[in-house]
């Protein structure tokens, strides 16, 4: 497998960037009993091999509290599922977890024989050459199209249950990285939290769905900064239409900013968009916030004049303080797989992710310092 264009990602990774609280036994809660709550805690401690036990006791109290509180058979039973299927996507990208992957999108009625169908084989084809693994819907369509160019080692399916459509696609089907869903909130769950890109084909509603639902997430600062590419055939017109209605009533209405136009690169060439996912690593890392700080990690420590240049052109984003340069902070002693990157810290008021994206490609930009 090819390891050109991507470096181990966190063993740990958080789609969140690290605004999850921290695992702490004060969020854990109680039953209403004490002499059950000691028993959970014990019971936790005794079953716990990685230092989460407060989490483990946390959830244990609420499935308890759940049982004695104001909810229907009905609910339990899809939070039950809820919480199976999450495990079981976990149990599955498990292994694969420090291999890049781009999420595909698109319509379960495009045929083999259409255009949009060969674009799709072609642009998984490369994403797998670039060392990209390929996550689709399993269906049909342009799903099956990602599938067959990615190739079943380089594939994973999560295939929601429907009554129209009854099994996987050829190309993933059977495999042990296809994964059944009945909800389509814990599929759409693990298609952002495990996907390091977006890319989406000519689509209908459910289409729209994932795209809107990155964006959104990405836009409100609930998940990772990654590169969405909205992919038309040669020639197509699909997504030019789509920006085009974004550019005449939201922004005209100003119901969004400017700067999240550079959440989305909208393209009809195949080479910008591998580029565009591809350049968006080339020495950003990842990130995560302690607290207000924003930690960003490279691959690369740039040279003392890209670094001035570029906190002057981003004051913006920094909240108050200033820039720095700096390797990793006590608070990242839990990662040590991330100790030798270099970092940019800086605090960070949470908004304007747009930016914050300008912000990533300027750094890919800037010259790094010489070892």
């Amino acid at each position: 497998m090819s390891k050109k264009h991507h470096k181990d990602v966190p063993q740990e990774k958080d789609f969140t960037g690290g605004m999850i609280h921290s695992a702490s036994c004060s969020y854990v809660g109680s039953t209403g009993e004490k002499e059950l709550d000691d028993k959970i805690m014990q019971w936790a401690k005794s079953m716990d091999h990685d230092g989460n036990f407060c989490l483990l006791a946390e959830m244990l109290t609420t499935a308890v509290r759940l049982t004695r509180g104001a909810v229907t058979q009905g609910d339990f039973k899809m939070m039950n599922r809820a919480l199976k299927e999450m495990r079981i996507s976990s149990e599955v990208f498990y292994p694969y977890r420090k291999i890049k992957k781009v999420g595909i999108f698109g319509s379960a009625r495009t045929k083999p024989e259409e255009v949009e169908y060969q674009t799709t084989v072609k642009f998984a084809e490369r994403m797998r050459e670039e060392g990209f693994m390929t996550i689709t819907g399993a269906g049909p369509g342009i799903m099956a199209a990602g599938n067959e160019g990615a190739g079943k080692d380089f594939s994973f399916g999560l295939n929601i249950s429907l009554p129209f459509e009854s099994s996987a696609n050829s190309f993933i089907i059977n495999d042990e990285k296809l994964i059944d869903y009945n909800y389509f909130f814990t599929r759409k769950l693990s298609f952002v939290k495990e996907a390091d890109a977006a890319v989406a084909l000519p689509g209908g509603f459910g289409t729209m769905d994932e795209i809107f639902e990155a964006l959104t997430l990405i836009q409100t600062g609930k998940a990772l900064v990654y590169p969405i590419v909205l992919l038309d055939a040669p020639g197509g017109t699909y997504w030019k239409f789509w920006n085009q209605f974004v550019e005449e009533h939201l922004m005209r209405l100003g119901l969004i900013s400017e700067s999240d136009f550079s959440l989305f690169r909208v393209t009809d060439d195949i080479e910008v968009a591998v580029k565009e996912i591809v350049d968006f690593y080339s020495n950003f890392h990842s990130y995560r916030y302690i607290g207000d700080k924003l930690v960003i990690r490279l691959q690369e420590k740039l040279d003392s004049k890209a670094f001035a240049k570029l906190s002057k052109d981003f004051s913006d984003i920094v909240k108050s303080g200033e820039m720095t340069q700096c390797g990793a902070l006590s608070e990242e002693s839990g990662e040590e797989e991330l100790a030798v990157l270099p970092r940019i810290v800086f605090r960070h008021g949470r908004n304007d992710f747009g930016r914050l994206r300008e912000f990533i490609n300027a750094i890919n930009l800037a010259k790094t310092a010489k070892n």
